[in-house]
């Protein structure tokens, strides 16, 4: 009788083991596909658009999703180089992860002990989330961030990184992408910001809900004045 339930024990860890490596092999499929795809047409909607959504639903209020895609050609390159000033300097040199930056956001979290924790999110880091992920702050989610980091590093190359990323990052409540932006706060489109407008506008990405490019805060002007002093080194990925 124990040699028969130790036979049906290991006949359902093995089946299970398949099971789990077939469920594996269909994810990683499914994945490669998606970014394949994303490679070549713009998000229609990113799991972040619908969260966002739903939470104005439960709160009784229509938020909507105000999305309009730009070619990256389309985009005024001050706003270009002001993203990348403002998030992630060192863009056209990493791979996905900028290790310097990671270990700078370690000793100042050491030093500051919970008191403020810095990130070291990339442009690619926060394109990989956007665009497949839901916001949550968990390990799994950071592990998966960092696979389709990998992924759309190989796939895609830095130019799309950069105009997915252009495209699909909240703005505000339901704004999303840099041409909804331009129009909402400063009735343009995004081939015609200036240089100003394009620093006040990735200013406020750190927290776009609470900040507002059109409004912007004594800290907001700072901080958009930092990132115009750094634009000019900034350097542009090609196709």
């Amino acid at each position: 009788m124990l040699r028969i339930s130790s036979a049906l024990l290991v006949y359902w860890l093995r089946h299970l083991a398949a099971m789990l490596g077939y469920a594996c092999l269909f994810a990683y499929a499914v994945s490669i596909i998606w970014v394949l795809l994303y490679a070549v047409i713009p998000p229609p909607v990113t799991p972040l658009m619908l969260q966002r959504l739903l939470e104005g639903v439960f709160r009784g209020k229509w938020i909507g999703i105000h999305y309009r895609w730009e070619p990256v050609s389309e985009v005024a390159p001050p706003l270009l180089r002001a993203l990348i000033a403002a998030e992630d300097a060192r863009f056209i040199q990493h791979y996905g992860f900028d290790w310097h930056a990671i270990e700078q956001a370690r000793r100042r979290n050491e030093r500051l002990r919970g008191r403020r924790l810095y990130g070291a999110s990339t442009i690619s880091m926060q394109t990989a989330k956007n665009a497949f992920l839901l916001p949550m702050r968990t390990y799994v989610r950071k592990a998966v961030e960092a696979y389709f980091t990998v992924l759309i590093e190989t796939f895609w190359g830095k130019q799309r990184i950069l105009e997915v990323y252009t495209n699909i990052v909240e703005w505000g409540e339901g704004i999303y992408g840099v041409e909804a932006a331009s129009q909402h706060y400063f009735g343009k489109p995004a081939r015609a910001l200036s240089a100003r407008e394009a620093s006040l506008l990735a200013a406020v990405l750190p927290n776009p809900r609470l900040w507002s490019p059109a409004a912007p805060t004594r800290y907001i002007q700072r901080r958009s004045e930092w990132v115009r002093s750094r634009m000019p080194a900034i350097a542009l990925p090609r196709q």
